[in-house]
């Protein structure tokens, strides 16, 4: 199946679920999702006892605690919170539109899936 997901340019399952994630978390953060979702994510900026760290300068994202990480991990803002800071090495994450946006994002997913590609 590998030869011919490449060839189709399509991304694997759990790359698919952060390109699911992180576009859900670009629309929330800039306004383009609904507002019960936007509430759900925290910028580590917004935090009043993390804005002086070296994190506050970034466009991180509280990733928040959970007791159960079977149950917890799966809940929208851990695992949005996690799918978008997995992505804040790359410049995917200041792009200007959703198009561009969705775009990089797709080429980074992409390499990571496909590494020899």
């Amino acid at each position: 199946m590998t030869p011919l997901l490449e060839e189709l340019h399509w991304l694997r399952a759990r790359q698919r679920i952060t390109y699911k994630l992180a576009m859900l978390s670009y629309r929330c953060l800039h306004g383009l999702a609904p507002s019960y979702l936007a509430r759900e994510l925290t910028r580590v900026v917004d935090i009043e006892s993390r804005r002086h760290l070296r994190s506050a300068d970034t466009e991180r994202l509280d990733t928040p605690s959970f007791r159960r990480p079977t149950i917890g991990g799966r809940a929208f803002p851990a695992a949005a919170a996690e799918a978008w800071n997995s992505l804040l090495a790359s410049p995917v994450t200041s792009a200007p539109s959703l198009e561009t946006f969705r775009r990089l994002l797709k080429t980074e997913l992409f390499s990571r899936s496909f590494p020899h590609a």
